[in-house]
Order: structure tokens, then sequence, then C-alpha cells
């Protein structure tokens, strides 16, 4: 059953080896994600689940991650690697995707040990009703299950923006925000995965993942960090 949950952003200039002199822009979404992250630590869980896009899952349903598993963010030039918790694991098949490589910094910065974790990744183009029927499966792998959806909102709030501006992309970052910033399951499972997609919000298919493993719950939410920065939407929340 889903104890508590978290939403927190991926961009890699999270790590500041990579932001280099722009790393204080982000010290208020690292803060948040650091108290995002807490919280999850004290719903004491079984097991972590962190969810987070994969471009190499396309339409099926997940790419599992096992604890252990290693990423790097050396093909931005400098040399930090990470894993999923726990020993690296020998036989991994797949490095971790960027999204959870960022989960696994933002865990190994601060310090978590509370529970196994396992990664799941999913395709931007994973309907609606997949997502929510993973999360239901991923709420019942322990008796006490924490979730951590990493993504962002739209990358189109300015003309610099990596998708340009898009006038649409305001409203649905607002609407994601409210939705998710009051685990309000219906209209998180409500956003549309096309308008997504066309305001490169990568994180639309993890959230839905964490609706799905929500349901019957009955936790509640609060809306931590809201900024868009660079002209990216990200948010950070806590479900518990």
């Amino acid at each position: 059953m889903l104890v508590a949950a978290a939403v927190c952003p991926c961009p890699p200039l999270l790590v500041p080896e990579v932001a280099a002199g722009a790393a204080p822009e982000l010290d208020a979404a690292r803060a948040a994600c650091t108290d995002a992250l807490g919280l999850l630590a004290a719903a004491r869980p079984d097991r972590l689940v962190i969810v987070g896009a994969d471009p190499t899952g396309g339409a099926r349903t997940h790419l599992t991650y096992p604890e252990g598993t290693g990423g790097s963010f050396r093909g931005f030039g400098v040399p930090v690697d990470v894993r999923l918790g726990g020993e690296r694991t020998a036989d991994a098949a797949r490095a971790l995707p960027l999204s959870l490589a960022v989960a696994a910094w933002l865990l190994e910065r601060t310090g978590w040990a509370d529970a196994p974790i396992e990664g799941i990744g999913v395709g931007d183009t994973l309907p609606p009703e997949r997502c929510a029927g993973l999360g239901k499966d991923l709420a019942a792998r322990a008796g006490r299950v924490a979730l951590l959806a990493v993504g962002d909102a739209s990358a189109c709030r300015s003309l610099k923006a990596p998708g340009y501006l898009d006038e649409r992309a305001e409203p649905f970052d607002a609407e994601a925000a409210r939705a998710l910033g009051a685990a309000d399951l219906a209209a998180v499972e409500a956003l549309d995965p096309d308008l997504a997609r066309q305001l490169q919000a990568s994180g639309r298919a993890s959230w839905q993942v964490l609706a799905g493993a929500a349901e019957g719950a009955g936790l509640k939410g609060s809306l931590l960090y809201e900024a868009a920065p660079y002209g990216v939407g990200y948010l950070v929340t806590a479900w518990s």
C-alpha cells in the first residue's frame, strides 16, 4: 500500500557540478526536494519506488532498474556518477535514464538508507490508463510503499525555453501544480498526454503512475515549490 509520495523535478541542473556558476539559482528547488524526501523517510516505508521518464520505454508498460544500477552525468562534461542505493549491480542491463540518475543523485545527497530502492522508467507515450494500472501494481509490492515521481512540467514557458514560448504552457503547469499539490487523483489522471508531449512536460506519465498508486490510500498533498526558471516548470510536492 502507498503510504507516502513525492514529486520532484529532474533537470540535470539540479546537480551543482552540471549547473556550474548557475548552481545557486536552483538552491530553493534542491531544498524543497530534500524536504519532500525527508517526508518519504518519515513514513518508514518497506520499499521506495522511483518513477521517471525513460526515452527507451516508448509505449511499453515500463522498464525496471534494480537497486545498485548506475548512472552518470559524464555526458555533461562532469565526472559525477550515481547509483540507486546499495552496491552497484554488476549485471545491470542498462544504465539509468537521466530522470532516474537525477533522482539517484537527490537520494545520495540526502543520505537515503531508509528502504530498498527500485527504479521504474516509463515512456512519454504510455497512456494514462496504463500509467494508472502500473501505479496500482507498484503500490502492491510491499506492505508500506513510498513513491518518488520525478519529471518536469512544460518546457515552453518563455522565448528562451527549450520548447520556445507556448501560451498553453502556463495554464497546463498551473493545473498540474494545483492537482499535484492537492493530491487530486482524478485531475492528475485527466492531464492530456498529447498536450503534455507537445509542451515537453516529461513528468506527465510519472505523475499519472503516482495517481494510480494512490487510489484508496487517502493521502493529502502539499505543494512545496513551484517555479519556471529557464522557461521550464518545476514542481515539488509531498503526499502523506
